[in-house]
């Protein structure tokens, strides 16, 4: 039976290798075609790799904990349609997006690797630094010889950018003068909390490290302001659910509120896309594309934020299946890591779990993010030609969290009052 190569696929913008993190299956296992065969990492998500075909698992060639580039062969298949004439066109076609995923990649080095030629690629202990590390460093004025204090956590102890981002929380967090040269690693920033008999240690895993560094690295980056405001959604909750049934039936996907609060930022972000913004340096970017992210929670308690791409060019319909695609696919740890990344704008959801509201964390490099509460039912003054009367009416609290170096109080406070407005008068596009 023929040999078929099972290797990496491009797995996205910027993402040229990942770590072989679990297999699956062992050698001698059969298979069918999209069985998940193998656990990888990369610097952006964990994912699954699917079998391309049925047939038997003959050799695993990279073993867990290995380092992968695109392209590079993960197992070997032998499968009957290996034997069947190869489509030439279509193998020219994934070598040319797997060469296409590289260079970019590479082109993005270019500027990293001319800021950081004045270091050298290794430490005095041999620790090998990346053009990205060498980049951070050179920004950050710390010099060779602080690097190598530095424990790598990297492949044969290699410094990563997360190595380096911690380094930096802890030198920020310090209360002595700056580091000088070769003195020891920074303890711990804050006071050590006191253990007594009893309490349970449990480390952080990898993803939630990540999600703890991202966090500090935001508030430490973007000076927090959070606004609120409540919004009447009586008429949206009464049309949802006039219709949600049908639109099931119709389109076969469930009509959450989560859709719905998507297209509504998307409108707000088309009548004040000053929100819809990244920092670099003393330049503001404005983004083209409205890419809007939805942070899912997932059954290990950690936080994915899948991001839906051009979200302003989809109707209600779209977005439903969008949304219910991606956090399908988060919580069965399936997203592709083009799927979590360029983002331009968060939602975030407090009513989940019945909050009312919170201040949401900025998602870097992004520059605001909305969070809504849950809707309840209350009493509300409503005005009428009669005069104000009392009635039970749906009011949700929405908070909007966002950089005060770029947005100001005035900008937020009209991107909520106008957000309030679509909702409050919410008419969906189902063309």
């Amino acid at each position: 039976m023929p040999g078929l190569n099972i290797v990496l696929p491009a797995m996205g913008e910027g993402v040229i290798e990942a770590t072989i993190t679990k297999w699956l299956v062992k050698e001698g296992a059969t298979v069918s075609e999209d069985d998940p065969l193998v656990e990888v990492a990369t610097d952006k998500v964990d994912t699954e790799i699917p079998a391309p075909a049925g047939g038997v698992i003959t050799q695993i060639i990279a073993a867990e904990g290995n380092v992968v580039k695109v392209g590079e062969p993960l197992a070997l298949l032998e499968n009957e349609a290996a034997a069947k004439p190869v489509d030439a066109v279509k193998v020219e076609k994934e070598v040319e997006r797997i060469e296409e995923t590289i260079n970019e990649v590479r082109n993005e080095k270019k500027e990293e690797t001319a800021i950081s030629q004045d270091i050298k690629s290794r430490t005095p202990s041999g620790k090998f630094l990346s053009p990205l590390v060498r980049s951070i460093a050179s920004q950050e004025g710390i010099s060779h010889e602080q690097l190598d204090t530095i424990s790598g956590t990297g492949m044969d102890g290699r410094i990563t950018r997360d190595d380096l981002l911690l380094y930096l929380e802890k030198r920020a967090a310090a209360w002595s003068e700056p580091e000088p040269v070769h003195s020891p690693p920074l303890p711990e920033p804050g006071p050590k909390p006191v253990q007594t008999e009893g309490d349970e240690v449990i480390p952080m895993d990898r993803v939630r490290k990540l999600i703890a560094e991202h966090m500090v690295m935001s508030k430490r980056v973007s000076p927090h302001v959070t606004s609120f405001i409540d919004a009447d959604v009586t008429k949206l909750v009464t049309w949802r659910n006039s219709v949600k049934e049908s639109f099931l039936a119709s389109e076969g996907q469930k009509l959450t509120l989560t859709p719905i609060f998507i297209d509504a930022i998307a409108r707000t972000l088309h009548d004040y896309p000053m929100l819809n913004i990244s920092v670099d340096g003393d330049n503001i970017i404005r983004k083209r594309n409205v890419n809007i992210g939805m942070a899912t929670a997932l059954p290990d308690g950690n936080l994915i934020v899948p991001v839906i791409k051009n979200a302003n060019e989809k109707n209600l319909t779209g977005l439903a299946r969008a949304v219910n695609d991606l956090a399908d696919r988060a919580r069965k740890n399936r997203l592709k890591p083009d799927e979590i990344s360029g983002g331009t704008f968060t939602l975030t959801n407090f009513g989940t779990y019945n909050n009312l509201s919170g201040t949401p964390i900025i998602n870097q490099p992004q520059a605001a993010i909305l969070g809504t509460g849950a809707v309840r039912k209350v009493p509300a003054v409503l005005e009428t030609p009669d005069g104000d009367v009392i009635a039970i009416r749906h009011i949700m609290i929405l908070s909007l969290s966002y950089d005060h170096r770029v947005i100001d109080g005035a900008l937020a406070g009209k991107f909520l009052n106008r957000l309030k407005e679509i909702l409050e008068n919410y008419s969906p596009d189902l063309g």
